[in-house]
């Protein structure tokens, strides 16, 4: 089936055979329209691309002058600080937005982003680079303003406000070998459609691999973004007969997972293992001993998207990408390797 560029609801009520009414009743009341022939009306939409529009859409202009930002989570305030941005930005051209989360599903993200666009967004943010087939085939027909954060991809034609999450990581990694730390693990991200975790962890194995002298990635654990994963992986870590002196976290979060789990085992910090982080969130510097992390310019990241999407819905042309640096803040959980003072959880 050929799709359109513009399907109208005429288009999908001809192409499925039905009258248009019994296609608004399979949007609106779906539990009204006959099993079969609510799957073939589906199936035709989900193959021409159809969004209904919301009424509250402006006829004159065809703008809502409502924006829609859909990040992976709301249980932890990664994303906090630069949604806040974001969305202060956009309050001062009189954009309204409306946030969903994805849940770290690519399905999901697809079923928010038709969502938002059913509901009137003009554009969207997105966080991450990596998404269904499916939905990159949507926001292209459709023609939907995007901005993507969190992530940089200097030969990509999308629009990006973010940084290099493997220029990052990599910087992280050499400033642990740079300690003298040799047998180094990972507690990752689930790097599974999530381009931010994979490249962080690519990051990390790139600068060993350059440094050489003898340094090894013993072992990468992914994990869920949820302190109590962090610890498990810190506790499976340091209970092998191999332990590292080094554990790089792909986030916050694992970090702290790992360090309150290092205090209940009686695992000194930095002394026996030294634990970094990434993102510098508030729970960074709440943590004893305070997390050596990667700091994300969330704020100006916000705005900055913000801004980006604005100029691409006021004047239909693409501005530049932006990449931002991120900084290592450098706090206690960071040291030089101790070997004398190695322990092994549960000896």
């Amino acid at each position: 089936m050929k799709k359109l560029a513009s399907p109208s609801i005429e288009d999908v009520a001809q192409a499925a055979k039905v009258s248009t009414a019994t296609i608004s009743r399979s949007i609106n009341n779906p539990e009204k329209v006959a099993p079969a022939t609510l799957e073939r009306i589906r199936t035709v939409i989900r193959e021409l691309g159809y969004t209904p529009h919301s009424g509250g859409r402006s006829l004159a202009s065809n703008r809502s002058n409502t924006v829609g930002a859909i990040i992976p989570t709301m249980a932890n305030a990664m994303f906090a600080s630069g949604l806040q941005s974001f969305q202060e930005e956009l309050s001062t051209a009189g954009v309204t937005l409306l946030v969903a989360s994805s849940g770290y599903d690519g399905r999901h993200e697809f079923s928010q982003v038709q969502s938002l666009i059913t509901h009137g967004a003009d554009g969207l943010l997105l966080i991450g680079a990596d998404r269904l087939k499916e939905t990159r085939e949507f926001l292209k027909l459709r023609q939907i303003p995007c901005v993507i954060s969190w992530c940089y991809k200097p030969d990509s034609p999308l629009l990006f406000a973010g940084f290099d999450n493997h220029k990052a990581a990599y910087g992280m990694a050499t400033e642990v070998l740079a300690r003298g730390h040799r047998n180094i693990a990972m507690i990752a991200g689930i790097s599974r459609g999530n381009d931010r975790a994979a490249n962080r962890i690519k990051g990390v194995r790139q600068a060993i691999k350059d440094f050489g002298q003898g340094a090894r990635l013993l072992n990468v654990i992914e994990a869920r973004y949820a302190q109590e994963d962090g610890g498990d992986a810190f506790t499976r870590l340091m209970s092998r007969k191999n332990a590292p002196t080094a554990i790089i976290c792909g986030n916050d979060v694992l970090a702290a997972g790992a360090i309150v789990r290092a205090r209940q085992t009686g695992i000194a910090i930095p002394d026996a293992v030294s634990i970094t982080g990434f993102d510098d969130i508030d729970i960074a510097t709440t943590v004893y001993p305070a997390l050596t992390t990667v700091r994300v310019p969330q704020r100006r990241m916000g705005r900055s998207a913000a801004r980006l999407l604005l100029e691409l819905l006021s004047t239909n042309s693409k501005p530049a990408s932006i990449e931002f640096e991120t900084e290592i803040m450098y706090r206690e959980s960071l040291g030089p390797p101790r070997p004398q003072c190695q322990y092994l959880v549960g000896t």
